[in-house]
């Protein structure tokens, strides 16, 4: 996967990043969660991933980009950000730290999802970072908020749910 610039306009500098995985979850709105992977010294996206767990039950979007970046040409894992439309389960954010990726930003919280009908372990992302000593991420929620809980604000559909809804 290629590294592409973001597009700078007045909108700060990760808004940009979460917008471009909020595009990329409207193209998925059955699983409408997705994963940008963007450099902040570059300003450049490093990957990105969307729910495919029609295909594989462990290919939520935050898998799915770490995968790509994997497979990318990019280094420098200290200095990358992970954009999410929604916050990492716990299976998600485990992968994010024993990646290295220093910095998980999400839209909608496990809760909300919950109350939207998502299936969900209840486990949020800050309480795994906070037991996790050894690894170093920071942890930010509600961006963009309004706009990813339209994402998912109509709950799962029944196919959906019978095929895992994360």
């Amino acid at each position: 996967m290629s590294l592409t610039p973001a597009t700078k306009q007045s909108t700060p500098p990760g808004d940009v990043f979460m917008w471009q995985a909020i595009q990329l979850a409207s193209s998925n709105r059955q699983r409408p969660f997705a994963t940008v992977i963007a450099d902040r010294e570059t300003g450049l996206v490093a990957a990105s991933g969307i729910n495919r767990v029609q295909e594989h039950p462990l290919w939520h979007a935050e898998i799915d980009a770490i995968n790509h970046l994997a497979c990318s040409s990019f280094v420098n894992v200290q200095t990358l950000s992970l954009y999410t439309t929604a916050e990492p389960c716990p299976m998600c954010f485990s992968a994010i730290l024993w990646a290295g990726i220093s910095e998980v930003i999400y839209g909608t919280s496990i809760s909300r999802l919950e109350k939207f009908g998502w299936r969900q372990i209840p486990i949020e992302a800050s309480e795994i970072n906070s037991r996790a000593s050894d690894f170093l991420c920071d942890v930010i929620g509600g961006v963009l908020q309004r706009e990813t809980d339209s994402l998912f604000a109509a709950g799962p559909t029944s196919e959906t749910q019978d095929a895992g809804s994360r």
